[in-house]
């Protein structure tokens, strides 16, 4: 059976499928549960999601009132209603009307899958509905296969990864908005009638405007750390729609999936298509509690070594931008090396042999050095980087290609475009997207990895970019008929490629930058070990970009620089201890050019990054806990991460406007073991005199029922007065 992927499930099934002839089923992790009818020959039926059930409450859940909802909307019947998925049939019939026909369970190596499929009553059309848990992870994933038994071709118009009914109430969105150099921003609303959509159509980016992830609060405003929460994240790359639909009923209805809009699926006899999957958590300690549950299963399932600590790196791009050469580029690696870092990325203006690669307007696709900037070439950078006990890194744009380079010279049939149109141009007014739909293209992009990796080894990381989005609707590729699937197409390619690359270099690391923050989602992190927050480095914005950011992804995939003051987005001065504490709050780096700061500010970094490698354990790998959110506008923010064992915790303390007699909030910890005793170190300190509580110790349940006072400002000298303030303490349990 030809199948038309849209991701990959790995791994082998442990034992033979069950076939399940009960009606009811149950869905469960540690913590949730969620339970669906499925009886044969009657509508596959949502009961419940949200706290674990007992097996009596399941058994129960037919007497107690609720709704027994459609478990996926078809339309055509009853078609005044919102559906998850919608076809055209080969005879020109536009509905469908599904029941279940088989239900089973099967028992994978660290979990279970379990699928019901449904039948139309009329046409050979089965969907599958897969819902699949992981031991130990309180996440569900559903995603649906659609499978074509018709004797001519049918045409997918709605294709949603996901359907969960939630009744109505004080229900609020958490959601996340921006723009570029604005990315991750916070918006909460309550559910009113009529439609919600949260949408993308970038085509290859798809969190700069919205993301495709969103938390629901089931009792009022969101709270961080009680009242219950569903969240919701979508793992595609592309193009996706949100859907929440409040009609005169009982429900709110969410839909989610690959945007539908000039996006239909043509599906050939005895061919399927397959959604990305829609991940589902429940929590009653707020929406903490629904993050911690999201980064446990991102670290463990969905992101590329999840678990390894990240290294400290410095990246060449606010240093010296297009001004490459080898001597800066040494200068830069003795420095990060000097001041404790780990790794050094060589950014954007390496390559370019016709056309060099001074800005952004050519030599996209052209991945050759350019040797009059670099001599000694790749393997001169590293031999300084071995030579200063430093990893090395690159960036690379592979899927872009400028119309001044000798790629599009030769091959302009790569570029998408549109049949019988002038293409579109991007960034630098030549910048276009290489069709991944085309084979060749895949070829070619992988070859770039693949080259790089082949003839160097040792480079250990590579910053992958992506500038522009689609700007025509056509490929050069697939046929007239086929257009309609150029979204679907690129990210398949997207996707096959990624997985060439991974199955050949397993353990370098990739970050996924776009732009900025376009490729922050689960539908890339498989493949990519972190992704570039935004390009905007300013550390008060970044207070308010990393909380809205962390609601979703742990600190290990969230890249966190410190830059340059005046900021080069902003102009904000911002002093260097408090773009420290925003840094480190997230996988640490410096992108800044270090022969501009003076010996003061590079012995201040050395300790930093010194007492960042103490606490990387519990910030990249602990539980998180958002305690006093920068959008309560209450003049501060605080957030911390716990140790899974709660041996220790990083607790940090923002200060975002200053006034003369502010009164800030106490703020009050979380996560601590009530009964420990915890001692109080400050990193990054630059007070004249130690915080009264330096080096004493609190039980976790004072810690968490009174929290400590910080002071609004820092006790030192008159010269270095300013208007920010900020802390990062450290508990470790006696």
């Amino acid at each position: 059976m030809k199948k038309a992927y849209l991701f990959m499930l790995s791994g082998c099934f442990a034992s033979l499928p069950m076939t399940m002839w009960a009606e009811t089923l149950h869905v469960a992790t540690p913590g949730t549960s969620l339970v669906i009818d499925a009886s044969k020959g009657d509508k596959a039926k949502f009961l419940y999601y949200g706290e674990k059930l007992s097996d009596a409450d399941v058994s129960a859940l037919g007497d107690s009132g609720a709704a027994a909802l459609d478990l996926f909307p078809a339309y055509g019947v009853n078609p005044e209603h919102e559906a998850a998925v919608a076809m055209t049939h080969a005879d020109g019939n536009m509905t469908l009307d599904m029941v279940v026909e088989a239900a089973e369970t099967k028992r994978l190596p660290d979990g279970t899958l379990t699928t019901v499929t449904l039948r139309d009553k009329v046409y050979p059309v089965d969907i599958k509905l897969n819902y699949r848990t992981y031991d130990g992870e309180d996440v569900i994933e559903t995603w649906t296969e659609t499978i074509n038994g018709e004797k001519g071709e049918v045409t997918l118009r709605r294709f949603d990864s996901g359907y969960l009914p939630v009744r109505y109430g004080d229900v609020w969105l958490s959601s996340l908005y921006g723009a570029w150099a604005n990315e991750g921003r916070v918006e909460e609303a309550p559910l009113t009638h009529g439609m919600k959509v949260i949408k993308n159509k970038d085509g290859v980016r798809n969190s700069h405007t919205a993301h495709s992830e969103v938390m629901l609060s089931l009792d009022g405003k969101p709270q961080e750390n009680e009242g219950r929460v569903i969240g919701a994240a979508l793992c595609y790359s592309g193009n996706y729609e949100l859907r929440f639909d409040t009609d005169y009923g009982d429900y709110h209805h969410f839909f989610a999936g690959i945007n539908p809009d000039d996006s239909e699926y043509k599906l050939a006899k005895g061919e399927s298509f397959v959604t990305p999957p829609l991940a589902l958590t429940y929590s009653e300690e707020g929406l903490s509690g629904a993050s911690r549950n999201f980064h446990k299963w991102g670290r463990n399932r969905k992101i590329a070594h999840g678990n390894e600590e990240r290294k400290i790196l410095l990246n060449s791009w606010e240093g010296v931008y297009f001004d490459i050469n080898e001597e800066g580029m040494d200068a830069m690696m003795a420095d990060i090396a000097s001041m404790g870092g780990e790794l050094f990325v060589m950014d954007d203006g390496w390559f370019g042999v016709k056309y060099p690669r001074n800005n952004d307007s050519t030599s996209l696709g052209d991945w050759s050095v350019d040797k009059t900037k670099l001599p000694s070439g790749i393997k001169g950078l590293l031999d300084s980087a071995k030579k200063h006990g430093v990893k090395f890194g690159i960036w690379i744009e592979p899927e872009m290609v400028n119309s001044i380079s000798e790629l599009y010279e030769k091959h302009p049939e790569y570029v998408i475009k549109a049949a019988k149109r002038e293409p579109t141009m991007g960034r630098g007014g030549t910048q276009m997207v290489l069709d991944m739909a085309n084979p060749k293209v895949q070829d070619l992009v992988f070859n770039v990895v693949d080259t790089l990796l082949t003839n160097y080894p040792e480079i250990d990381y590579i910053k992958w970019d992506a500038n522009a989005p689609i700007m025509d609707h056509g490929s050069q590729y697939l046929s007239a008929d086929k257009q309609s699937h150029l979204y679907h197409a690129y990210h398949e390619g997207f996707a096959k490629t990624v997985d060439r690359i991974r199955a050949k270099y397993p353990d370098v690391t990739i970050q996924a930058c776009a732009s900025g923050g376009g490729r922050a989602n689960y539908g890339v992190l498989p493949w990519f070990d972190e992704f570039w927050v935004s390009d905007n480095t300013d550390a008060l914005q970044r207070v308010y970009m990393q909380w809205g950011t962390s609601y979703f992804f742990p600190a290990v995939a969230m890249a966190s620089h410190i830059s340059a003051a005046p900021n080069h987005q902003t102009f904000l001065t911002i002093p260097l201890k408090y773009r420290a504490d925003v840094a480190m709050s997230g996988r640490l780096g410096m992108e800044i050019q270090p022969k501009n700061m003076t010996e003061e500010e590079k012995e201040f970094c050395r300790r930093a990054i010194a007492s960042y490698k103490e606490i990387r354990p519990v910030v990249q790998q602990g539980d998180i806990y958002r305690l006093q959110s920068p959008y309560d506008d209450k003049g501060v923010a605080s957030l911390m991460y716990v140790a899974p064992d709660k041996n220790e915790a990083v607790f940090y303390w923002y200060k975002t406007e200053s006034f003369v007699n502010q009164q800030l909030p106490r703020i009050k910890m979380a996560g601590l073991d009530p009964d420990r005793m915890y001692t109080v170190t400050e990193l990054n300190c630059i007070d004249n005199k130690p915080l009264p509580y330096e080096g004493k110790s609190f039980s976790g349940r004072y810690l968490m029922s009174n929290g400590l006072e910080i002071p609004a400002s820092h006790s030192v000298d008159y010269h270095k007065q300013n208007d920010w303030a900020s802390r990062i303490l450290r508990l470790q349990a006696k």
